[in-house]
């Protein structure tokens, strides 16, 4: 089946997080993957962790949907982008299922996802220590808002057989049927640590097993030819599929040749993007948006690859966790060398969070590349939140005054020494400075998705090219 506006699709929310939606996200998108269908797997928010177990239990990329950073015009194009030749969707919700970002109403909650998509959403309730309850809790969720469809019900952690048949005989009054029961012994745990689950790169043996543990809770207690006649439900979308070379061709020039000339893209330049196990933050239309403005990209490994792929040009190191590795990382003193010499060349390095403590003199002690004159430290403190931000200096990824959205999740600070030019102007929640540009380097801990702005991809490569 090809990629149209019926795709089935269902969206998987909760009243609360730790209800056990990515157990049950994650079980249905394996369970319909060994029936032999083609599942797209989508994850509200700004989560770059549970995509990558959503990626395992179906052989595709996990992608985000993100109302807040790309803007809700965004969400129905990207997320056909994703569904392309796919036989249904499956969309983990993000927290509780009306919950989005502080003080926007319901921007980028679930709710507001499912409503753009059109999306029937499947209820996960945490049915611990309570039986009649849980029926005033599903009606609430069902009547808040007319405009969200709430199709079903799966109870999660069910404690016996007695327990399920109170729950039912409430629910048969609430008007949602129940589509699934999971019991509490047969919880499926994966680990956790300071910025939530451990990721797939990091445990692929045990997490395989916890996908296929998922898939197996699901198929013994769900109701799946219920489930895909619910998602054939979804209503029809009016929008078009996310294109990358559209949309980097109709970006605003800033200042570069518009549209992208054929001969531009035969003249690749080589952008190499880190990866491996600590770093593991990315969203995968930055890749594509790279490819698609010219840009040959390679990854690499920072814990086990001593030099940057031959021919490097550009540089792009996202997120996920130096501090869990910065003793390997440190060790690798030929790569943080080869990182430094190609900063200093004036080449284009784009860095965000991870690889901005990457970046920095070190990190808690730890000798790191030195391109900023900067040190880092864990913290007490989590940093979590959605940022409105505007450039404030001109760089190789955005021009000054480039207003963009970004997302910070991070337990770390970084103490900055000097030569270096803020990157953003933060205009939320309060006001302030961040991130360092330098030379050709962007460093900071804004999160951004490059769907929002193409035409940093565009400068980027082009940079590369002149650099």
């Amino acid at each position: 089946m090809s990629s149209s506006p019926s795709v089935p699709r269902l969206v998987v929310a909760a009243p609360s997080s730790g209800s056990g939606k990515t157990t049950v996200a994650t079980g249905l998108m394996a369970a319909f993957a060994a029936r032999g269908l083609a599942v797209s797997p989508h994850k509200v928010g700004p989560d770059y962790i549970d995509p990558g177990y959503h990626a395992l239990a179906t052989g595709r990329v996990g992608r985000n949907l993100d109302a807040y950073l790309c803007g809700p015009e965004l969400v129905g194009p990207l997320f056909l982008h994703g569904a392309r030749d796919c036989d249904i969707a499956v969309v983990e919700g993000v927290m509780g299922l009306y919950d989005g970002a502080a003080g926007e109403g319901e921007l980028a909650s679930t709710a507001h996802v499912a409503k753009l998509l059109r999306a029937p959403v499947v209820l996960v309730v945490d049915a611990s220590s309570q039986s009649r309850s849980v029926a005033a809790l599903v009606h609430g969720f069902a009547s808040w808002d007319p405009e969200v469809r709430v199709g079903g019900v799966i109870l999660n952690k069910v404690a016996s057989d007695r327990h399920e048949e109170l729950l039912r005989e409430a629910l048969d009054s609430a008007g949602v049927p129940v589509l699934g029961v999971l019991r509490r012994v047969a919880q499926v745990g994966t680990p956790s640590r300071h910025l939530g689950l451990v990721p797939v790169a990091e445990r692929h043996a045990a997490a395989v097993e916890a996908v296929a543990a998922m898939a197996a809770q699901v198929l013994d207690g769900c109701d799946l030819e219920a489930l895909l006649r619910l998602a054939r439900g979804a209503g029809a979308l009016s929008c078009a599929a996310w294109d990358a070379a559209e949309v980097v061709d109709s970006s605003p020039p800033s200042p570069l040749p518009s549209p992208l000339s054929d001969a531009g893209r035969d003249s690749r330049v080589r952008v190499a993007i880190a990866g491996g196990p600590a770093f593991t933050f990315s969203y995968a239309e930055h890749a594509e948006l790279l490819t698609a403005a010219g840009a040959e990209v390679v990854p690499f490994d920072p814990l086990r690859d001593e030099q940057l792929p031959d021919g490097t040009r550009g540089l792009v190191i996202g997120g996920g966790f130096p501090e869990v590795y910065a003793s390997e990382l440190s060790a690798n003193e030929p790569l943080r060398k080869a990182v430094a010499a190609l900063a200093e060349s004036g080449a284009p390095v784009a860095a965000e969070c991870a690889g901005l403590l990457y970046l920095c003199r070190e990190l808690d002690g730890q000798p790191m590349c030195g391109v900023l004159d900067a040190a880092a430290r864990m913290s007490e403190r989590l940093t979590l939140g959605y940022r409105d931000a505007v450039a404030v200096s001109d760089s190789s990824l955005a021009a000054a005054g480039t207003r963009m959205r970004g997302h910070e999740f991070h337990r770390t600070v970084v103490e900055p020494g000097s030569g270096a030019a803020p990157a953003w102007g933060v205009r939320a929640p309060l006001r302030r400075v961040e991130g360092f540009v330098q030379q050709g380097v962007h460093a900071s801990y804004l999160h951004t998705h490059w769907a929002a702005q193409p035409g940093v991809a565009r400068r980027f490569v082009e940079r590369c090219r002149t650099s």
